[in-house]
């Protein structure tokens, strides 16, 4: 059985390329498996505080994000807290920082 899923590194890559071209300021927080680990946006939205999303796939195998802490805005260290805990628990997650007002990002795949 074979998977046609890009490595997880050249899917960041790309995904960094795209908040580039449209004026976002990302970065990677942590390097994870190159080639499959999951994936946690932190939002830092500034003033407004942050939101942390984890990368799911639904029952077909489609790409979406799940709001972390019920959704919440949280202040930053609770923000690094949660994620913290969360690359204990995975070394091989990557997690990426964006830094926009308005909480957006490139990343494909909706919120459920």
């Amino acid at each position: 059985m074979s998977d046609d899923r890009l490595p997880t590194d050249l899917w960041v890559r790309a995904h960094l390329r795209r908040c580039f071209a449209e004026g976002i300021f990302a970065t990677v927080a942590h390097r994870g498996d190159a080639g499959g680990g999951m994936v946690v946006l932190k939002l830092n939205m500034l003033e407004h505080g942050c939101r942390i999303l984890t990368q799911a796939r639904d029952i077909d195998g489609r790409l979406g994000w799940l709001p972390a802490m019920q959704g919440k805005y949280v202040g930053e260290a609770e923000a690094d807290a949660y994620i913290a805990r969360a690359v204990k628990r995975d070394p091989d997650l990557w997690v990426i920082e964006i830094e926009d007002r308005d909480g957006r990002h490139p990343f494909e795949g909706p919120e459920i």
